[in-house]
């Protein structure tokens, strides 16, 4: 039988090292633990494999419906090795009342540790982590920097010898230092961040500068010298609008503007037909107002690509009380009373549709060729 790969799972206890090896050689996680504690002291073996498992073990990948989620772990490790940072402060004050400088050195060094320790591992394990607050990581921060501060403060006002001074100032200044870190740290990396994205955004000018010199170009004079209402245009025409949406993404309208929501329209229609729609938006960006109004567009922009072709234009005005669309081809023409009476297409689905909503529809005869459709609706704008 395969074993299970060696990976760490994403909701640990302190590492999740132990988990990964037990589910790998499928012995209880408890066997695990305990063989880990005794080879710790044949000479620190079980630490440092330990370590070397945590660094080189990875961490399983993450499941598709919970992608983004972080590492968990139920230990609070940095509060654990605050407090005891707290317990070696206080053996350093008994040890100060004593005559030997060896257990001061070493009650401070350890301090030192602990309280470095805590910090770091607050601001590099438990970043991300739901169950370790703001408040948490603040509180971890502060207590440590009052331990520094205690201890390094205690040895060189009781203690003045050359090691001790050296020492207490070292933790005075890891001190200030746990102090004004996190926020170097975090300006760092927000000009690092800063920096990617403006490095991204010339990188993308540069690639939109080109490919506007050299494949929309080309795609526009395909479209021109194939004619509009051919095949090879309505591809060209598709693949043009797909590379300016990538290259400007940035620069769209919002998703629900009535002008992009007529732009989307156009653009499907496209992939459908052999024609070129246009979309023109004068005024000020509006939401739409009423479904009906964005149907009737629609029908009508569809019943210019299935029988005119070719370039049709749609202008969208909006004013302070109304919304004007106007979509105009350039076929043959439509004489609306000539339709027969069965025909519904743009009786029910344009002007049935704009009446019911308390808006207008208007079909009549190009200026010079074609058909123009004039859709109307009066909006109440704050």
């Amino acid at each position: 039988m395969l074993r299970p790969p060696l990976v760490r799972p994403r909701a640990v206890v302190l590492a999740g090292v132990a988990a990964a090896l037990a589910d790998h050689l499928r012995w209880p996680v408890g066997v695990v633990r305990i063989a880990f504690v005794c080879l710790v002291f044949a000479g620190g073996m079980g630490a440092l494999f330990y370590l070397w498992l945590w660094a080189f073990v990875p961490v399983e990948p993450e499941p598709a419906s919970t992608a983004g989620s972080p590492i968990t772990r139920r230990v609070p490790a940095a509060a654990i090795l605050l407090g005891l940072a707290g317990v070696v402060d206080l053996a350093l004050v008994v040890a100060i009342s004593g005559s030997n400088d060896d257990v001061v050195n070493f009650c401070l060094v350890a301090a030192m540790l602990s309280g470095g320790a805590a910090v770091a591992w607050s601001l590099a394990l438990d970043r991300g982590d739901p169950a370790r607050t703001t408040r948490y990581t603040y509180v971890v921060r502060i207590g440590a920097v009052a331990s520094l501060l205690i201890a390094g403060i205690a040895v060189l006002l009781s203690r003045p010898t050359a090691l001790n001074a050296v020492l207490g100032l070292v933790a005075i200044v890891l001190g200030g230092a746990v102090l004004v870190t996190p926020r170097v740290v975090s300006l760092w990396a927000d000009l690092m961040t800063e920096r990617s994205a403006r490095v991204r955004d010339e990188q993308r000018a540069e690639i939109a500068a080109h490919l506007h010199d050299s494949v929309l170009q080309t795609l526009a004079l395909i479209q021109n010298r194939a004619g509009a209402s051919s095949e090879v245009a309505r591809i060209a025409r598709a693949q043009e609008r797909e590379l300016r949406d990538w290259l400007f993404a940035d620069d769209q309208p919002p998703a629900g503007d009535l002008a992009t929501e007529l732009r989307t329209v156009a653009a499907a229609i496209e992939l459908d037909y052999a024609v070129r729609i246009e979309v023109v938006s004068a005024g000020a960006p509006i939401e739409p107002a009423d479904p009906s109004l964005v149907g009737a567009a629609r029908e009508a922009m569809l019943n210019a690509a299935r029988h005119a072709g070719g370039e049709v234009s749609v202008y969208l005005e909006t004013s302070a009380g109304a919304i004007d669309v106007f979509i105009r081809d350039r076929g043959p023409g439509l004489d609306l009373s000539a339709l027969p009476d069965d025909r519904l297409g743009i009786r029910e689905s344009i002007i049935g549709r704009m009446t019911r909503a308390g808006g207008t529809a208007t079909v009549r005869p190009g200026i010079a060729s074609g058909t123009e459709v004039h859709l109307h609706l009066e909006v109440a704008r704050d």
